[in-house]
């Protein structure tokens, strides 16, 4: 209770900085703003009136021994130094989560009289608002600090009553993720205010105050929550029991983007603290992905005795200068894809050489990456799935959610597949969590739902469970579980036989913790019906219906998206986007399926949009008013990519004789040219101003 009886004292007292008691200080009570330059990074943040570094005087007096300093933090992206009289004691974590930081103050590091304490952004200055402040000086070890009171935790499942795997999270009464003398071993992975726990299991010391403590297990659980007092020299034992909220039979969850920092050189989670985290989240068939690089978590999972929980895959995240692509699976020992190859050709020639491989991930491809970004609009077309440079994308899927790399906007990687799948990429959709962290962004919290035998996480059958990967067999989850069935038995990736009408059935899942608002059907990537969700707090089912569709005049996809409000709790918070495209954003929990495909014509094939546009391209070969009219026959995503094969053959979308018939053309004919021509144009600006 130390900091809390400190900041009311100086309340009291009305003099920042006063002594409260004997070598201890309040260095300020307050949380300031701060950036060093540039525009604001979040609308949540005002325009201007931020400090560029905080600099506080305070008095103390000499410190013959070690002492320590705390703080309060929130949204620290960048290098941050905090100094102490010239001495730098240490950085700001870089991490969003509001969050306690302690710094130990070397002895004689405080001069009796005035001292002066400095916070500052060290190296690149890049953009960054962050609040930081309600700083105390201890005249104390960091240890002892921490010392006054202890805590034991024990989580169960509530139907087994059996310890579980779990993350197990402590706040303070602000909500602030407080720091507690646990420190990571084989049995837990310890960050402020976080403890995974693969045995269900913790005890540790911490201050003595008022305490929130959380526990769960991923998406699929429940949470479970105790208020707690701790006076100093108390001793307290809490037991939380979580349930299974979230009813995923038949398929078993994935994340596959992780990495570690033994490995990958960057990030904070070591290579027991990922089995750890992996058990405590609940993914069941994590693939290891570290950057050019093949690792096994067998072994260790095996000796930390986790391995039961998961089924691990062999991956590797083949990290070149023209984009990163996931694969799997591969051999510990066996050759890696060349990463340094200069053409897409190239690298996808290396990684299908490779030995096992039958995944290819495009990557983030909104993100850049050694200025390279592969949807990129001067050398992509999102809505006809084009490559304006020849190059051939063979992956054979991409990541739609990455929840370490979130977007502005949530839906363009969505709109950038449908236009693939139109293209007559069969990519499947993927969420990952591109962890490289413990706490920071969370392992699994995007995933991937694969269709497949799931009743033991740790004997899932490996080769058929990637086969249905391939094929599209998948649900795609970031806080919501959508499922889809039409006509009673066709789900993701199947083809569904032609019929007079089409019944689509949905169901939308979810913990207890999350809400759904917006339940929406897509057809070849045009929304063609949305419901809203009423707001349900129990887990499991938060909407079920079905829907009557006509028969389509021919093939396409169909896609349900399920979306409601970002999580911002400090036990399963969502991240910012990652490389924003503006200040202004709004956080969305999503659930999707995989794409379900309707054999409309009837030749038993999928069919994409492209196929059907070269047909009537060809047919109509130099009559483009027969073409025009041809087009209104199909939907608008025949129009995209028939626009397109003009523009590859040599018609402008801008032709004078093409605007003229345009103008009598169908509705959907004439938006699909216009759209066409306005991102045809704004590519050619692009790569003109490069």
């Amino acid at each position: 209770m130390k900091l809390k009886l400190f900041l009311t004292a100086l309340i009291s007292l009305a003099m920042a900085g006063t002594v409260i008691a004997e070598e201890s200080v309040i260095v300020t009570s307050k949380l300031i703003h701060l950036r060093n330059s540039g525009d604001r990074e979040w609308a949540t943040f005002p325009e201007t009136g931020q400090k560029k570094e905080l600099s506080v005087p305070f008095e103390a007096k000499v410190n013959q021994g070690e002492g320590t300093l705390l703080l309060r933090q929130q949204d620290v992206k960048q290098t941050w130094n905090v100094e102490l009289n010239g001495t730098v004691l240490g950085k700001l974590v870089p991490d969003a989560n509001d969050q306690q930081l302690l710094l130990k103050v070397p002895p004689k590091t405080l001069k009796t009289g005035k001292n002066q304490l400095r916070i500052y952004q060290a190296g690149k200055q890049t953009p960054d608002d962050i609040r930081v402040g309600e700083i105390v000086y201890f005249a104390e070890p960091k240890r002892d600090v921490l010392s006054e009171a202890e805590i034991s935790i024990e989580v169960v499942d509530g139907k087994s009553n059996q310890p579980l795997p779990c993350r197990i999270t402590i706040v303070n009464s602000d909500g602030t993720l407080v720091a507690t003398s646990a420190e990571s071993n084989e049995r837990q992975a310890v960050r402020t205010g976080v403890i995974y726990l693969s045995e269900g299991k913790t005890r540790f010391r911490l201050p003595a105050g008022e305490y929130l403590i959380v526990a769960g297990r991923g998406f699929e659980y429940g949470i479970d929550q105790q208020k707690l007092t701790v006076k100093a020299g108390e001793e307290k034992k809490v037991q939380l029991k979580i349930n299974r909220e979230v009813d995923t039979t038949g398929y078993v969850s994935c994340d596959t983007h992780i990495h570690t920092l033994t490995h990958s050189g960057h990030g904070d989670c070591s290579m027991a603290e990922r089995m750890i985290t992996l058990a405590g989240e609940q993914i069941e068939f994590p693939i290891a992905t570290d950057h050019n690089k093949q690792i096994d978590y067998e072994p260790l999972s095996r000796k930390l005795k986790v391995r039961r929980y998961f089924t691990p895959v062999i991956g590797n995240e083949v990290t070149t200068k023209w984009g990163h692509f996931n694969v799997f699976p591969v051999q510990a020992e066996g050759p890696i894809p060349d990463y340094k190859l200069s053409s897409w050709n190239e690298i996808f020639d290396s990684i299908y050489e490779t030995p096992n491989v039958k995944v290819a991930i495009l990557n983030h491809a909104r993100d850049i990456h050694s200025k390279y970004r592969p949807f990129d609009r001067k050398n992509h077309l999102s809505q006809t799935g084009e490559n304006l440079d020849g190059w051939r994308l063979r992956a054979n899927a991409m990541e739609i959610i990455n929840s370490g790399a979130t977007q502005t906007d949530f839906m363009q990687l969505y709109h950038d597949w449908f236009g693939a799948l139109n293209r007559g990429l069969f990519l499947t959709p993927v969420g990952c969590s591109d962890s490289h962290d413990v706490t920071r962004y969370i392992v699994g919290q995007a995933r991937t739902y694969i269709q497949t035998e799931d009743k033991d996480p740790s004997k899932i059958d490996v080769s058929q469970t990637i086969q249905n990967f391939v094929d599209g067999k998948v649900l795609l989850s970031y806080g919501l579980f959508t499922q889809i069935k039409v006509n009673g038995q066709y789900g993701p990736g199947e083809l569904v036989p032609a019929s007079d009408d089409l019944e689509v059935s949905l169901t939308v899942s979810g913990p207890s913790w999350v809400t759904a608002d917006q339940i929406s059907l897509y057809a070849n990537g045009e929304l063609i019906r949305s419901e809203k969700i009423e707001s349900k707090d129990q887990g499991g089912v938060k909407w079920q219906g079905t829907w009557k569709l006509k028969q389509f005049p021919h093939d396409c996809h169909l896609v349900a998206i399920a979306t409601g409000p970002g999580v911002s709790a400090p036990y399963w918070p969502l991240a910012k986007p990652y490389q924003p495209d503006s200040p202004e954003y709004q956080s969305h929990v999503v659930g999707s399926t995989g794409a379900v495909w309707i054999d409309a014509d009837r030749d038993g094939k999928k069919t994409p949009a492209y196929a059907y546009a070269e047909r009537l391209v060809n047919e109509h070969k130099g009559d483009l008013n027969a073409l025009l009219k041809s087009l209104a026959d199909y939907d608008l995503a025949v129009s995209l990519q028939a626009a397109s094969l003009l523009r590859a053959s040599g018609k402008s979308p801008f032709d004078p004789e093409l605007t003229k018939l345009l103008q009598n053309a169908a509705k959907q004919v004439q938006i699909g040219f216009a759209l066409y021509g306005e991102a045809w144009r704004s590519s050619q600006i692009a790569r003109t101003n490069n």
